[in-house]
């Protein structure tokens, strides 16, 4: 007797687009609700001091509000990989688990990103407390972060990440064989997520300055991102993206001078 088979495919895809909407509706219920400050830097500088349970405690907060950010912003980033191995090993019983567990090792490799700038973070919010002068000119910071955000956009390892993330077919071809395949679905995630950092990581320290419950960045950076790496003409976008965010932080280094000594009697 014939027994039609199902095509998990639109199952799949549907569901990563549910998993994508929730972590949105997630953020944008978690950035309104009393809560909603534990997604801020800012406020985390405040209320978290020195290495204690409080503070680990906030830190994981932080790093899980960044998990699902990721899964807002990045994830649709990265479907076309996604959705092309689901074609893969479409065959397979046990497909979705395999493309789950791409999707988990990809995630993994954005949130140890986020644990480490984390750190990196409350290493800058201890220098500010500790520094007066680079209290009284913290808007550098963000001006540093524009910079650099900038300045990567031209550099070699910046385009080689690119490169990888827009070829999905070889980036699988490279790295699944169909041995061990549960193990090297997990790994094809991880290699993903590493070059998908390479790519974004400069990108996303923006998220940083804005706050990572603002929507409206997010959804702005996510779109930048989603055409740098997908459209055909997305990695042209990369130059003009360099120089004005270089240009954004200059200005803001200028205007903040400005500003400083405007409130200085010896200017």
């Amino acid at each position: 007797m014939f027994v039609p088979r199902v095509d998990n495919r639109r199952y799949l895809t549907a569901l990563l687009l549910a998993l994508i909407a929730l972590a949105w509706l997630a953020l944008w219920v978690w950035g309104r609700s009393p809560y909603g400050r534990f997604l801020s830097h800012d406020e985390l500088g405040e209320i978290s001091i020195g290495l204690n349970a409080e503070g680990a405690g906030l830190a994981l907060v932080f790093v899980s509000g960044w998990t699902v950010m990721t899964v807002a912003m990045m994830l649709p980033t990265s479907l076309p990989l996604i959705t092309m191995f689901g074609r893969v090993v479409s065959k397979r019983a046990d497909n979705v688990l395999l493309t789950s567990l791409l999707v988990a090792g990809y995630v993994s490799i954005w949130t140890l990103f986020g644990a480490a700038v984390h750190t990196g973070d409350r290493a800058v919010h201890a220098a500010v407390n500790e520094l007066h002068w680079l209290e009284d000119n913290a808007y550098g910071i963000g001006a540093a972060t524009l910079i650099l955000a900038g300045v990567y956009q031209f550099t070699p390892l910046k385009y080689m990440c690119l490169d990888k993330c827009r070829s999905p077919f070889s980036f699988i071809t490279e790295h699944w064989h169909g041995t061990n395949e549960r193990m090297q679905a997990f790994r094809l995630g991880v290699h993903h997520g590493v070059f998908c950092v390479g790519c974004c990581w400069s990108l996303m320290l923006l998220m940083f300055a804005v706050g990572v419950g603002n929507i409206g960045w997010m959804m702005l950076l996510g779109g930048v991102m989603a055409v740098e790496k997908n459209m055909p003409w997305g990695r042209q976008l990369s130059a003009p993206l360099g120089v004005a965010l270089v240009m954004t932080g200059i200005a803001l280094l200028l205007l903040g001078g400005t500003a400083a000594c405007a409130h200085d009697t010896g200017c």
